[in-house]
């Protein structure tokens, strides 16, 4: 008997026709659906595999009574219940550090284009302006940059932005030391907001973390600061940092994650000019795709085919 295998929201079109070939499996001959397709889907899955569009819930689960595994094609699995997963007998697996440093460069790239106001430069040119004075911007080099949360993420960042000379600060209670000689551990995460030029965040949602940045940590940021957002949504209080930009009280801030996906079309965050915004691109280039396909293929065979015995656990 065959395995069904869904993968609901993309898969690199090599790997998936890798995937099709796989004589143990009935693979769903679409590497794409709408979540409409996956619920008429649901009864017959063995294998699902999903990256930030499929919500794992108790819900989907009871109408999944054939799940044998889930993968998250990506790093973080807050978007999978666990606790649900366990108590239905599913598996849960993602692919760590296959998209870690996609996820590093877009940090740095949202860095780059806040410090130096291209985004906004280019709507103007767009819309058939010349106002260069109005986008004088900074440099990044030596400035401090602030890393909370320094896991592999924060640490590719701070390697590719290590050509800038800035001095790299981080808070972990997780990590004692880095590897990285211009790297320094502070105390505490007020530390960070008080001292950086630069605050990026690389931390996992969950309780500890949600809702963990508000108007207490972003009052404690200097004046010409920028905060960077590329690890997930609802980490930051959304409406205190409405409040904090619109008052211009820091210089700005690059998000690619949000509380709510996709950013609903009546966010306060739209209406402002000085942050820019991008569509969860963290781990949206070809190179991540490819080997985030890759790991979920091995996975799958070694579940489905091999009893799974060279599986490791979900690294959050």
């Amino acid at each position: 008997m065959k395995h069904f295998i869904v993968v609901s929201d993309g898969f690199d079109k090599k790997l998936f026709n890798q995937l099709l070939e796989i004589e143990d499996f009935e693979v769903h001959p679409k590497s794409k659906i709408t979540q409409e397709e996956l619920q008429k889907l649901l009864p017959k899955i063995n294998g699902l595999v999903i990256r930030s569009a499929t919500k794992v819930t108790p819900e989907l689960l009871k109408q999944a009574p054939n799940l044998k595994y889930v993968i998250r094609a990506g790093a973080g699995t807050d978007n999978i219940d666990k606790k649900a997963c366990a108590e239905y007998g599913v598996k849960v697996s993602n692919t760590p550090g296959a998209n870690s440093n996609s996820a590093a460069e877009h940090a740095v790239a949202l860095m780059m284009t806040v410090l130096r106001k291209t985004a906004y430069a280019h709507s103007s040119m767009k819309n058939g302006k010349w106002e260069k004075a109005k986008f004088t911007g900074n440099e990044l080099w030596k400035k401090t940059v602030g890393f909370v949360g320094f896991g592999r993420i924060a640490e590719i960042a701070a390697k590719r932005i290590a050509g800038f000379e800035p001095k790299v600060l981080f808070f972990d209670p997780f990590v004692e030391k880095s590897e990285l000689a211009y790297a320094s551990k502070v105390e505490s995460i007020d530390d960070i907001f008080k001292k950086s030029d630069i605050v990026t965040l690389h931390l996992p949602l969950m309780d500890a973390t949600k809702n963990l940045i508000t108007t207490e940590l972003l009052n404690m940021m200097k004046h010409d600061a920028i905060f960077i957002n590329c690890a997930r949504g609802g980490i930051v209080n959304e409406d205190d940092l409405y409040v904090h930009l619109s008052e211009e009280k820091i210089r700005g801030a690059g998000f690619d994650v949000f509380a709510e996906e996709p950013l609903k079309e009546n966010s306060k965050l739209l209406a402002l000019d000085n942050i820019v915004l991008t569509p969860h691109l963290g781990a949206s280039t070809e190179e991540a795709q490819v080997r985030v396909g890759e790991m979920a293929v091995v996975q799958l065979k070694e579940y489905f085919c091999n009893d799974g015995n060279l599986l490791n656990e979900v690294t959050a």
